[in-house]
């Protein structure tokens, strides 16, 4: 790639397991001697945003983290993204990302209307996928994609995107 900016470059031409692949891949290669994790993740958002924007043509209106409150063990609190304005804490255990971050478990949420507990930032969020980003062994924070369709995730986002977390895990820096 010619320009740090190409790599937001997500053609509507190519099916959606090679698009989610060129997000994996483009952040590797931008994580490649980067380890701070403002940036990474920063970078990382901003590829989420347009490749599921553009690229895919799903109407995503947030692509972003939550990281593990260094004040506070109990909470994470709002990290790099892209979409509108957030809420800046969420509990563990609490909505989507709190329980992704107390169970390691990533949440595929069809309805959002009907996970129970529900944190509603954005009223016009319909569903949701969250991935608990890990890194020797605990929770560092959560990647959160919301969108404005029903059922606007599948076991294909599913698995590329634990992937990405898989890689954001292993090229960060997490401590504070």
């Amino acid at each position: 790639m010619g320009h740090h900016a190409d790599y937001s470059e997500f053609s509507a031409q190519h099916d959606k397991k090679e698009l989610l692949q060129q997000v994996v891949d483009s952040y590797k290669n931008l994580s490649e001697g980067q380890t701070n994790w403002v940036c990474n993740l920063a970078n990382c958002s901003s590829l989420l945003w347009h490749c599921y924007n553009e690229g895919l043509s799903k109407r995503v209106n947030w692509a972003g983290f939550y990281v593990l409150d260094p004040e506070s063990q109990d909470q994470l609190i709002l990290g790099p993204f892209m979409g509108k304005v957030a809420c800046q804490t969420i509990k563990i255990g609490r909505g989507v990302c709190g329980t992704a971050a107390s169970t390691q478990k990533t949440q595929l949420v069809e309805d959002v209307e009907k996970f129970p507990g529900h944190i509603a930032c954005d009223g016009e969020t319909k569903s949701e996928i969250v991935v608990p980003i890990v890194a020797e062994g605990r929770v560092v924070g959560v990647l959160d994609i919301d969108c404005l369709e029903l059922n606007g995730f599948d076991k294909d986002d599913q698995n590329y995107l634990e992937s990405l977390c898989q890689a954001i895990g292993e090229t960060c820096s997490w401590k504070n």
